[in-house]
């Protein structure tokens, strides 16, 4: 491989064809200043994608679509949250693959065009702490799956067990991608039709009876899960040999995954009067149950792969010349570690919440400048380890953050009650309440996105 500074997009025309004859498959590079080989095709994405669109948490988050208030949706309404949340999603997910694909970057090191080197290092470090949050929530998610199997075993052997697969699993990225495309995707997929077919047989009560009421905070929970992966998309894409290949690839895999995941969890949820916890008993309780969910268990870990190989990545946009191999062991192990503490979900929504804030309109203000602003001019972005610090690009940014916590602030407690007392003395100050018809995803992509554009002249000349 050759080292290059990356410092502007990379076009379609331009990408690296894998080393032609004999070897092995190329692997992802241990450096960030090292050009990575374009080896994933449309078919690697999908599947890549419909594997992390259906997860174990998938099936509990469907939770936050079917309760609001503490009152149950209709099934019309939560299955139409479900499809409209989703699809969303995967827009922006699909646009940041694409951004991806044409930079060659990794998606923090991407952020040093948009806000330059030393600014992109805050939402890095954002980035980090989610990542390290959700590989917890996915080693203990797998846990218990596993508990669920075989409760015979310590609680604490399973998440070893799991973080020991997660760790190795990053030591070859690409391997483990072709690993899931060939043979992971095929049996998920027989394990998803099994459940739903089970289910469906089993009758569908419809809990809310007609109610709508709190739809929109339930689209919101369900984009909020899959903004969560628009910060890692170009960890992968950058590998990918066309943008349409990366677009299409994330957005109809993880579309049609994600849907029929929360689909699937809605089904054995009304089975358990929509209580989370019980989930699991669910799938176990049908006839030979035990044996396809044991296949989504295993497959749990292309989650947490996921995320302890994209904390890596986001570490290589503060330490460029880290070996990745060492950061994933030494992240795969502190996420073990911290998993070992983990026993329920009880803040999970709230973290979601706060995910959807960050991540939502720095999403916007990604797109618009990428394709609108700053990244339209000869040479495109400047990602270079000198780029300069571009100040304005914050503004839409922390304007969205607002948007979104005036909207839905995340409901903290204990030492950090004082984050939503905050907001809400704000929405006194300002007059601005939820309503029924307002969307904190929606509107915290579209302000931010709009006064990016508005902002665009300023921002094409530099700083």
């Amino acid at each position: 491989m050759t080292s290059t500074s990356a410092s502007t997009p990379a076009s379609d025309s331009a990408v690296l064809e894998p080393p032609s004859g004999g070897g092995e498959r190329p692997e992802a590079p241990l450096v960030l200043d090292t050009r990575p080989p374009r080896t994933l095709g449309f078919r690697d994405q999908a599947a890549f994608w419909t594997n992390l669109g259906i997860s174990l948490i998938g099936f509990q988050s469907a939770a936050t679509v079917l309760v609001f208030n503490n009152k149950d949706l209709s099934l019309a309404a939560s299955i139409t949250a479900i499809v409209i949340g989703t699809v969303i999603g995967a827009l922006m997910l699909a646009v940041a693959a694409v951004i991806g694909t044409r930079a060659g970057a990794p998606a923090m090191a991407i952020l040093r065009g948009l806000f330059g080197t030393r600014l992109s290092y805050l939402p890095t470090i954002l980035n980090i702490v989610q990542c390290v949050g959700w590989g917890v929530f996915e080693l203990t998610v797998i846990a218990m799956g596993a508990d669920a199997l075989y409760g015979g075993i310590p609680h604490w052997v399973y998440v070893v067990a799991a973080g020991v697969l997660t760790t190795a699993m990053t030591i070859r990225p690409l391997g483990s991608i072709a690993v899931l495309r060939r043979y992971v995707a095929i049996a998920v997929g027989v394990a998803m039709l099994f459940f739903t077919v089970e289910l469906l047989r089993r009758g569908v009560p419809d809990p809310g009876h007609g109610n709508w009421t709190g739809f929109l905070p339930a689209v919101d929970s369900v984009i909020a899960v899959s903004i969560s992966f628009v910060p890692l998309a170009a960890d992968y894409t950058r590998h990918a040999k066309s943008s349409a290949g990366s677009f299409w690839g994330a957005f109809s895999g993880y579309t049609v995954s994600q849907v029929w995941c929360y689909i699937v969890g809605l089904l054995a949820l009304v089975q358990v009067g929509g209580d989370p916890n019980k989930i699991f008993t669910t799938f176990m309780g049908i006839t030979a149950g035990w044996v396809f969910f044991s296949i989504l268990v295993l497959r749990e870990a292309d989650q947490s792969f996921a995320n302890v190989y994209s904390t890596a990545m986001s570490i290589h946009n503060l330490f460029p010349r880290a070996d990745r191999r060492y950061l994933t062991v030494g992240i795969g192990a502190l996420v073990t570690v911290l998993g070992l503490g983990v026993t329920d979900f009880s803040g999970y929504e709230n973290f979601l919440g706060l995910i959807g804030a960050v991540f939502v309109p720095l999403s916007a203000v990604l797109a618009v400048d990428f394709f609108f602003g700053a990244g339209r001019r000869e040479g495109g972005w400047d990602m270079s380890q000198e780029a300069p610090t571009r100040w304005l690009t914050l503004l839409p940014w922390a304007i969205g953050f607002a948007v979104y916590e005036l909207i839905s602030p995340a409901a903290l407690t204990g030492w950090l009650q004082w984050w939503p007392d905050f907001w809400a003395d704000a929405q006194n100050a300002t007059h601005i309440h939820p309503q029924v018809w307002t969307s904190a995803s929606l509107f915290s992509f579209l302000v931010p996105a709009l006064l990016t554009w508005a902002l665009t002249p300023l921002l094409r000349k530099g700083r």
